[in-house]
């Protein structure tokens, strides 16, 4: 899958073809097991993981989302010193991925977007003077995969559908958002900060984590938020990864996503200064950029 245009994508020598499609588009595909590439997909893997792909599969590993990005992803930059992706980690020594066994994928229900689309690719656009984005599709053409050979027609948005990929799309469209809007964006919004790429970081990815910080005084005393969207966003991991989609938005890119309290930005910089050393040129000073400890 690619979230952002073809040759912005972050997997080098994508197989993707070039040819932007619509979901009306016809393809013939099928993969099952006894054809005779079954798993050759899986064998050598770079795939890029959404934050709903990480609830999915943290929640049925039964680890918290922290242990689950150790264990199972490595960290990428969508760009030079920019935001991040995470990507699965293969086996140790090699590039296949972890959770393939002989009779396929042992994860195959909560299977990540890249795997359900395959193989299509998602190409989400938009243009630096849009505030919508649009979606298109390209064909990925490998030459271990015998599926295209298969009689089994169907269009595109057929074959989404039969591989469950919808829910995915809506629930993971946000965070494509907030990717190309900083693409797009360039140098008007300018380079991300640590403090604002390890945000990034946590909201998108670490969804535990991030639930310990909307939970915390600081947030709490600093953000107006309804009451059941708070609870809502504080028991279900699907709703507090989209409340961090509007948190992000509002932090990185001004918007009014979500409502500050009256005079929290002043009593934040007040306690700051309060118990802040003053720093003079040339000293070494390294300030703290743990997102969790300060908003």
């Amino acid at each position: 899958m690619a979230d952002v245009h073809v040759k912005d994508s972050p997997i080098p020598a994508s197989p993707l073809v070039p040819n932007l499609l619509p979901g009306e588009k016809e393809i013939s595909f099928k993969c099952y097991p006894g054809i005779s590439c079954f798993n050759a997909c899986c064998s050598n893997i770079d795939i890029t993981l959404t934050p709903y792909d990480i609830i999915r599969l943290k929640n049925r590993l039964d680890i918290d989302s922290s242990e689950f990005l150790k264990e199972y992803t490595v960290p990428f930059e969508f760009e030079k010193d920019g935001i991040a992706g995470v990507k699965f980690k293969p086996v140790d020594g090699g590039t296949a991925c972890r959770f393939m066994v002989d009779e396929g994928c042992s994860v195959y229900e909560d299977r990540p977007t890249a795997c359900r689309y395959y193989p299509v690719g998602l190409v989400s656009l938009r243009k630096q003077d849009e505030y919508t984005d649009t979606s298109q599709y390209a064909l990925v053409e490998e030459p271990h995969c015998k599926g295209h050979f298969e009689d089994n027609k169907m269009t595109i948005n057929e074959y989404r559908k039969d591989q469950g990929v919808e829910e995915y799309d809506v629930l993971g469209r946000g965070w494509r958002q907030l990717i190309l809007k900083k693409k797009s964006s360039g140098a008007t919004i300018g380079k991300p900060t640590v403090r604002s790429r390890q945000l990034f970081f946590m909201t998108c990815y670490d969804i535990d984590r991030f639930r310990t910080f909307v939970a915390s005084d600081g947030f709490q005393n600093s953000f107006d938020i309804e009451v059941e969207r708070m609870q809502k966003a504080l028991t279900d991991d699907v709703a507090l990864m989209l409340f961090g989609f509007d948190f992000l938005k509002h932090v990185l890119f001004g918007e009014e996503t979500i409502k500050t309290k009256e005079g929290a930005y002043e009593t934040r910089v007040s306690q700051k200064e309060a118990v802040s050393p003053k720093v003079e040129p040339g000293d070494d000073y390294s300030p703290d950029v743990e997102p969790v400890d300060d908003i």
